[in-house]
């Protein structure tokens, strides 16, 4: 039995867009002035027009930054978003996770304080 790797596809103008904008913001090795630190040359990535033949740094350390783009580059399914039970903003969960941030937690934990409060002194009236 045979297996064929996946064929290349051109990327998409916001697939591009999404990459040069992970390799400005968060690649270590870019710099806008030198280019990719490691190799001495312009970044690879920033010219990419095809799937396939990533940069090993990029896809390792970069790429999980934007789990929907990682999916869409690697041929993976997509993660679902949830939103946010306290800010209502859409996050990708780890495991059982209501809130995206440590803020929203203590806000989400305040709001469910305040209401168990509220109905223990409405019992105890009535």
């Amino acid at each position: 039995m045979r297996t064929y790797a996946k064929r290349a596809r051109e990327l998409a103008r916001s697939e591009r867009a999404a990459i040069r904008k992970l390799v400005a913001g968060l690649c270590a090795n870019y710099d806008w002035e030198y280019g990719c630190l490691l190799t001495d040359r312009p970044c690879y990535m920033l010219g990419k027009c095809w799937t396939g033949g990533y940069c090993k740094y990029f896809k390792r350390a970069v790429l999980p930054a934007d789990p929907v783009l990682g999916a869409s580059l690697l041929g993976r399914e997509a993660p679902i978003a949830d939103n946010c039970a306290a800010c209502d903003k859409p996050f990708f969960p780890k495991g059982k996770q209501f809130y995206c941030s440590r803020r929203c937690q203590a806000e989400g934990n305040r709001r469910k304080s305040r209401e168990r409060m509220r109905k223990k002194r409405q019992g105890k009236r009535g």
